[in-house]
């Protein structure tokens, strides 16, 4: 990565970007010459990104991507900080193993919010100006987007349907200067999977089928395949979805 500038004149709004993958990705892409623009719901946190990254080209947003406006409103803050944009990283997530008949409606309305509705409302202000810009989108699926996970049905339903919107954008922008594509990361060691809590009542063998004899991966692992999809180097791939989860699923 040191002495590239793949990015160098482009715009990238990444959410979920105060922590784990989504910083991994801030990191990167600033090292590669993009300006950011980073998105996150905690003030706090997007303050000591921007003291620990020291970064002219990076400025932050707080937003509540759970809600439709917001969304709108953190592509506005890019082109106003900006004037433009190339890429729109949808990283922002939660994960909370549930029993199913346990979950609340609230607790489905919640998690489908930040899991699917956000990358759709932020991909659809998008577009416009990543038309203009013959920009990409990538999304941040899971092993649950092309598997069954215990535990997590509402994570499940959500992450598959985030590659669905994938594939129904990449197709609906066949003919336009647009890409569209998604990344499947395995288990990775950041915060968010750190601070995990499960109920005494669950089975772990069951939880521990998604887990692979390589290991947790880096957050950097797997922004690099990010960083990859999300530049020029990429040109040629539309509508894919890559697994990047130490070969979880080989077999």
């Amino acid at each position: 990565m040191s002495g590239t500038s793949r990015f160098s004149g482009k715009v990238a709004l990444i959410t979920g970007a105060s922590s784990g993958l989504g910083k991994a990705c801030v990191v990167r892409l600033l090292a590669e010459g993009a300006s950011v623009l980073g998105v996150a719901r905690d003030p706090a946190k997007l303050a000591d990104l921007e003291r620990e990254c020291n970064n002219e080209r990076l400025k932050t947003f707080s937003a509540n991507l759970a809600e439709p406006a917001q969304c709108q409103a953190a592509v506005e803050a890019a082109l106003q900080a900006f004037t433009t944009l190339d890429v729109l990283l949808n990283i922002a997530g939660v994960h909370r193993f549930r029993h199913s008949h346990s979950v609340s409606e609230q607790n489905w309305q919640d998690d489908l919010a930040i899991n699917l509705n956000a990358p759709f409302f932020l991909s659809q202000a998008a577009i416009p100006h990543l038309l203009k810009c013959k920009g990409n989108i990538v999304n941040v699926g899971s092993l649950a987007s092309t598997q069954g996970q215990p535990y997590s049905a509402t994570y499940c339903v959500a992450k598959h349907g985030l590659i669905g919107l994938t594939r129904a954008l990449a197709m609906e922008f066949l003919k336009q200067d647009l890409r569209i594509n998604a990344v499947c990361p395995g288990g990775m060691d950041t915060p968010q999977v750190q601070n995990i809590q499960f109920a005494d009542d669950m089975d772990f063998e069951l939880i521990m089928r998604s887990s692979t004899e390589r290991g947790f991966m880096q957050a950097d692992d797997v922004a690099a395949t990010i960083a990859f999809l999300a530049s020029d180097e990429a040109k040629a791939v539309h509508g894919a979805v890559y697994q990047v989860d130490q070969g979880r699923t080989v077999g």
